[in-house]
């Protein structure tokens, strides 16, 4: 017995000795949750001690600071309750969609915000609050009360053991690198945490960013990837629109359920008649933004840091070659339309540094309707890209982004007379999220049967290529599709003038250069790379060699210079314009075009309380001087009236 109680006080009630089982609680709760049960964090002890034991010691690195504070058991507290919280937050994340919480969701917290009552209820929300109060309180309280180390501390000998369980740290993770116990390239972030473990792999979506030089990067190197010579296509006569429809796929790619009609008719029947095949995009339940700039860069996110989003790094900063600005080149005019906010993943502002003339969000769309879980509807997107169509004399790029099929999909019935039912032997609750997710597919095959309906009687040549951004949100595994991928989405290529039928499975990265290169347009450097390389040796270590050259690198492929500016962005393709303003019964009222429920009256930048009575009227709630009257203008608020985008003149 007193062996026992020797070697509990001289090795487990010590500070060493505590934070080691502290670590190891907290990496098996933290594991559990992200597996989202206690037995599937044991199972991942068991069948990977290595990796576990690995991850252990990475909180054990952190805690150890607390050897350095009197205010031990306080420093452990908090430094526990941050790796508990990244636990819980994975946990939450992981149940609403499939990629797992990274250091760069930290980047779009305010997007994540913002939509934050399309996937929790309010009582959710508010025991989120009640919970967040009661943690400050928490810490208040341990910071005040919670026990003092008695007697002085041995700094420079503390300091030393901190040194040393850092450099060990450090070590041990350069050996469990080269010994392949945890890896440094993610090619599946959701595979990755589940294979290296949370506390690893949320460190290295933050220590690992951009894209790393590659080696043998020089100027002979770069230039020797494509011929000097530029193949310019003047007289490209089509006008070419993407459609990137969120979290789109043909229902009858899920093996275990069945329906009580065929939710997709119109998507089939394009899949049969026109060029199509498998996508391989970068995310799965998530990421809309990846797949956007894969499609109109050519460039792919793999190269970057894992859980990147180049968007909210990079490309805030800089321009990058993408077909916008090579299609600019042959006379196109360049537009993006979205139906949810401008500012979303700081579209508004990266859409200037991919070559876009005009970006018509939400805010500019006149008739928007909303789905129970209130994001907007796909089908007054004919009516907007029409309006782009129609903007210019000359040919057009066109990319949209729709909205309509995005997550969460709810487990409770919000549909009381669904057009599809979801039938076989399946859990109420999953039955119900994929009839709800079916019924908005199966309204988005609706809308592509009359956009294709008003394309075909336009006037001018179009190309349409149509394709789902990433899978949905939905508990399913890659056994349980006909793909055998959750990576695979599908594309069709669409056109009112008779193009031949050639299916071919690609990435979306390749989807571009695909689709110019039938057109008979080669003008771009990735572009051409992709048309010129693609499945060839070397393919994929050149496409990174070109992406660190053009947006990190020494920029060889234009001579040291980029050759791209930033757009002269235009909100909408309609103008809004006052034209009257007028009194009525004491009240000002502006008559005009194209408001929308986002048009505020403005003074000198300063927002006046508004009333939107149509697309010609708008009302003035607060009184005003008759002298102020001819300096009033019209803004379009961000939907979360915290940005105005665009002001009439």
């Amino acid at each position: 017995m007193n062996k026992l109680k020797n070697f509990y006080q001289h090795y487990i009630h010590t500070p060493i000795g505590l934070s080691l089982i502290l670590s190891f609680i907290l990496n098996l709760v933290i594991e559990s949750l992200g597996r989202q049960s206690l037995g599937n964090g044991l199972q991942f002890l068991s069948e990977s001690p290595l990796v576990f034991l690995y991850n252990t010691l990475v909180i054990f690195a952190f805690l150890s600071v607390g050897m350095l504070f009197r205010r031990r058991v306080f420093v452990y507290l908090i430094i526990g309750a941050f790796w508990l919280a990244i636990g819980i937050i994975n946990g939450v994340i992981l149940s609403n969609r499939m990629t797992p919480f990274t250091v760069k969701d930290l980047s779009v917290l305010e997007d994540g915000m913002s939509i934050v009552t399309n996937y929790l209820s309010a009582g959710e929300i508010l025991l989120a609050g009640l919970g967040g109060l009661v943690l400050l309180g928490g810490i208040v309280l341990l910071f005040l009360y919670a026990p003092k180390k008695k007697g002085s501390i041995n700094h420079k000998k503390n300091a030393a053991v901190f040194l040393a369980i850092l450099l060990g740290t450090l070590g041990i993770t350069n050996l469990a690198i080269r010994t392949k116990v945890v890896d440094t390239y993610f090619g599946n972030l959701n595979y990755a945490y589940r294979d290296y473990g949370v506390p690893y792999c949320f460190l290295s979506t933050w220590l690992n960013t951009g894209i790393s030089m590659p080696q043998g990067y020089s100027e002979e190197r770069i230039l020797a990837i494509l011929p000097q010579e530029e193949e310019i296509t003047p007289d490209a006569d089509a006008n070419i629109l993407f459609l990137q429809l969120e979290s789109f796929m043909d229902p009858l790619e899920f093996k275990q359920f069945s329906y009580s009609q065929d939710p997709t008719p119109f998507f089939r029947q394009l899949k049969s008649q026109y060029s199509a095949g498998y996508l391989t995009v970068p995310s799965v339940g998530a990421g809309t933004a990846n797949t956007e700039f894969e499609v109109n860069s050519g460039m792919s996110v793999k190269f970057f840091g894992p859980g990147e989003y180049p968007y909210k790094s990079v490309l805030m900063e800089k321009t990058c070659e993408a077909i916008p600005y090579n299609l600019k080149d042959l006379g196109y005019s360049t537009h993006a339309i979205h139906n949810h906010r401008a500012v979303f993943y700081g579209r508004n502002k990266v859409f200037r540094n991919l070559g876009f003339d005009t970006f018509t969000s939400l805010e500019y769309m006149l008739y928007p309707t909303k789905t129970p879980k209130n994001w907007a509807k796909d089908g007054p997107l004919t009516g907007e890209i029409l309006s782009a169509l129609r903007s210019t004399e000359g040919r057009d790029y066109i990319y949209t982004i729709s909205v309509q099929g995005h997550g969460k999909y709810p487990e409770e019935e919000v549909l009381k007379n669904p057009a599809v039912r979801v039938t076989g032997e399946v859990p109420e609750t999953l039955r119900l999220q994929y009839e709800y997710y079916v019924n908005q597919i199966a309204e988005m095959d609706l809308f592509l049967q009359d956009l294709t309906e008003q394309l075909a009687a336009y006037d001018e040549k179009v190309v349409l290529v149509l394709y789902g951004d990433h899978l949905p949100a939905l508990d399913m595994t890659s056994e349980e599709l006909n793909s055998g991928d959750l990576f695979k989405t599908e594309y069709v290529i669409w056109s009112n003038f008779p193009m031949k039928k050639t299916d071919r499975d690609l990435t979306s990265y390749q989807l571009g250069a695909e689709v110019l290169d039938r057109l008979g347009i080669h003008a771009g450097n990735i572009t051409r790379f992709h048309q010129l390389k693609m499945g060839t040796q070397e393919y994929r270590q050149e496409l990174e060699m070109l992406e660190y050259d053009i947006l990190y690198g020494k920029q060889y492929l234009y001579g040291g210079q980029s050759p791209f500016l930033p757009t002269d962005l235009k909100m909408g393709v309609r103008d809004i314009v006052i034209q009257d303003i007028v009194e009525i019964g004491g009240k000002y009222y502006l008559k005009g075009e194209n408001f929308t429920q986002y048009s505020k009256v403005t003074l000198r930048g300063e927002l006046l309380n508004t009333v939107y009575l149509g697309p010609t009227v708008l009302g003035l709630e607060d009184k005003a001087d008759p002298a102020d009257i001819p300096e009033m203008k019209v803004s379009q608020v961000e939907k979360n009236n915290k940005e105005i985008l665009s002001t009439t003149e």
